[in-house]
């Protein structure tokens, strides 16, 4: 008797199952996208290698009876790279690398790999996409060890586990997981069932084996990553390498990470030798002129476990038009307008006539609240043609009553610009330090009117 073959219907945008065709996908809204497939059936080897690793039978076990076993860690060599990953790559853990075409995803790990077969660890490069010669051409102008580096020219999962039972790598580089396919899906590569089904058979393959495994990713136009949204939750962990906004320098950040702290950053410089590693992100970013200018004010981020300072310049002209423009580079315009507001509400100082431009120089984004009060202090200062001594360092949260909140981690981000040459400091009471730091004048203040009234006297 013919076992009756099982299909589903998948949408290619977004992965929604539906039990029947139909013409709008009601998840993602999209048209014409929900496509049918042939579902595995449950003797194929996919189903044999997913029960070796799940195990055919579990036990119900008391989470205190639980061996805690200490993950192993490889380094790559990369310091920046190993501090994005957690302190190195973990045995058996996937990692998934996006960013878009040229950020330096390929060049990134081989490098990276070529650094770990240098000591004696055995590696594996998949390549899907461009030819062998292609990697041994960039491994030469990168001038990177190559004599100890496997590759492999292979798009079918099935075909490259084989590989990897023969070969036994403990490190394995996919490049990329749009174009892997298995043969148990009937959908063209770089599909939505395809890549999930891909990356799940890999992962699975991963766990059971202990082999460590780099996924390459593609990303859209709107800089996600490409691909249905299960990718990110089989991975173990989920980095994005983008440019900041002048493109001078990569910048590598974690946005999921199960062995690690997420949020984590990671700054490289792209030259012809491929990416080098930058110790020193906040002497990168505070690369000022000689001649300071009105508007020009220093704050200090928190980005995953490390402090950065960066420099914020604001420019207040008078308006040519009959609608100021408000315009924002670096963080979000939303609450530069907030921002004024406040100012005008809580300091009497109105700016409603003006155009303000503000920007975060060095390219990097803002993605937390701490710098308000440097933002703000930057309006004030471009407004009245005060320049701000170079010396001195702003950060607190401003609320919409105008009074100065306190940030996270605000000791260690004082330490870090007292190492850096700062004088003064002026910041939330809350975040002042019970004992004195070497070097830094501190001004603790609780209201906006309270800090400009301290910034009228520098």
């Amino acid at each position: 008797m013919i076992k009756k073959t099982k299909t589903a219907f998948v949408c290619e945008q977004c992965g929604a199952d539906y039990p029947r065709w139909n013409g709008q996908c009601t998840s993602c809204g999209e048209w014409n996208t929900i496509k049918e497939i042939r579902l595995a059936p449950a003797g194929s080897e996919r189903h044999h290698r997913a029960v070796g690793y799940a195990g055919s039978r579990s036990e119900v076990k008391l989470l205190s009876d639980v061996n805690l076993l200490q993950a192993e860690r490889i380094s790559t060599g990369i310091g920046e790279f190993d501090r994005v990953l957690g302190g190195g790559i973990v045995s058996g853990s996937v990692v998934l690398i996006g960013g878009a075409p040229g950020a330096g995803k390929s060049t990134l790990l081989l490098q990276a790999i070529a650094g770990i077969a240098e000591r004696g660890v055995s590696v594996l490069y998949v390549s899907g996409e461009e030819s062998l010669q292609q990697i041994a051409e960039r491994a030469h102008r990168l001038k990177l060890p190559a004599n100890k580096i496997m590759m492999l020219a292979e798009t079918s999962v099935q075909r490259i586990c084989d590989t990897l039972d023969t070969v036994q790598p403990q490190i394995l580089v996919i490049d990329s997981i749009q174009v892997m396919h298995t043969q148990d899906t009937e959908s063209a590569p770089g599909s939505v069932s395809q890549v999930r089904e891909s990356a799940s058979y890999l992962t699975q393959y991963a766990k059971k084996n202990n082999v460590s495994i780099f996924m390459v990713g593609h990303v859209t136009k709107d800089q996600s990553l490409a691909g249905p949204m299960t990718l990110s939750h089989i991975v173990d962990t989920q980095v994005m390498l983008g440019s900041t906004d002048d493109s001078r320098f990569r910048v590598l950040r974690a946005d999921k990470n199960r062995f690690g702290s997420v949020g984590e950053l990671g700054f490289f410089a792209m030259d012809n030798t491929g990416l080098k590693e930058v110790k020193n992100p906040s002497a990168m970013f505070l690369n000022r002129a000689e001649k300071p200018s009105s508007g020009s004010v220093v704050t200090v981020l928190w980005e995953g476990t490390r402090p950065l300072l960066v420099e914020i310049q604001a420019l207040v002209t008078d308006c040519q038009y009959g609608n100021p423009r408000r315009l924002a580079v670096g963080f979000d315009q939303n609450r530069l307008a907030m921002l004024l507001a406040v100012l005008s509400r809580h300091a009497g100082i109105i700016t409603a006539q003006d155009e303000i431009y503000a920007n975060v120089v060095g390219g990097i984004r803002i993605n937390e609240t701490s710098s308000d009060l440097a933002i703000v202090v930057g309006v004030v200062s471009s407004l009245r043609d005060k320049i701000i001594p170079p010396d001195v360092l702003f950060f607190g949260e401003i609320g919409l009553s105008g009074e100065i909140r306190p940030v996270a981690n605000g000791h260690a981000r004082l330490n870090d610009a007292a190492k850096h040459g700062f004088k003064k400091a002026i910041i939330p009471k809350a975040n002042a330090p019970k004992t004195p730091i070497k070097g830094l004048e501190i001004h603790p203040v609780t209201t906006l009117s309270e800090a400009l009234d301290i910034v009228s006297d520098l």
